[in-house]
């Protein structure tokens, strides 16, 4: 694959780039957001390891802005903090890992693999259809009753998820493990926001409510009840 890796830290960028490279990918590699930025929307990447905290612009506006231009290559974020919140925040910004530092070089090839071999759905998309809500895969446009719906990321995918199980009651573990990759519940309320967020979007101002509550096991997109 070819990789980007945003790293200033010169130790660790080497160290992180030439082990890539001994795995057989091809990396490039930049020491600031600025450069990093521009590298990530001019040149054609498999994979980007982005740090969190970066001179000039900080990994998560590397990232919101790369995926506000459609660039939808898939973001590990590799930075020393640690905490739930912290996570949450690098995958709302629409990254699709998180790895802390210190950490297994074997654990970053794993992590490495794993994202590589996620289907694109950019290229491979279709269309998904729950009454008058369409979201196209290929272009990530979201429309319904013909208005175009402007998501964040990780409103977005927790959408796609939704539609993709039209009709089934999605439970709160189904979307962490699938929206947010957490294997584990982290405590917080961060699958309740997001919901409350989308149904703002999608449902206000329509006659029609398409996100249900299941009380007591989870969610549910149907246009009918």
């Amino acid at each position: 694959m070819k990789i980007l890796v945003i790293e200033d830290d010169a130790e660790t960028a080497e160290y992180v780039g030439r082990g890539l490279e001994q795995e057989g990918h091809v990396v490039d590699r930049a020491t600031n957001g600025e450069d990093g930025l521009f590298l990530a929307g001019s040149e054609p990447y498999d994979l980007m390891i982005i740090d969190r905290m970066l001179p000039g612009l900080d990994g998560l506006t590397i990232v919101k802005r790369i995926r506000s231009a459609s660039v939808h290559t898939p973001v590990l974020f590799l930075t020393t903090r640690s905490s739930i919140e912290d996570r949450v925040a690098g995958l709302d910004a629409g990254g699709d890992d998180y790895l802390v530092k210190p950490f297994a070089f074997a654990e970053l090839v794993a992590r490495v693999a794993a994202l590589g071999r996620r289907p694109r759905t950019a290229l491979f998309g279709r269309t998904l259809k729950v009454g008058d809500l369409e979201l196209n895969q290929a272009s990530r446009v979201v429309t319904r009753g013909g208005k175009l719906i402007e998501l964040q990321p990780r409103e977005y995918r927790l959408l796609e998820y939704l539609m993709q199980h039209e009709g089934q009651v999605v439970t709160r573990t189904m979307l962490l493990q699938h929206v947010w990759d957490f294997n584990f519940d982290p405590r917080t309320t961060v699958v309740e926001m997001h919901i409350s967020r989308l149904r703002s979007k999608v449902d206000k101002g329509f006659d029609t409510e398409l996100i249900h509550t299941v009380r007591g096991a989870g969610y549910c997109i149907r246009a009918s009840r």
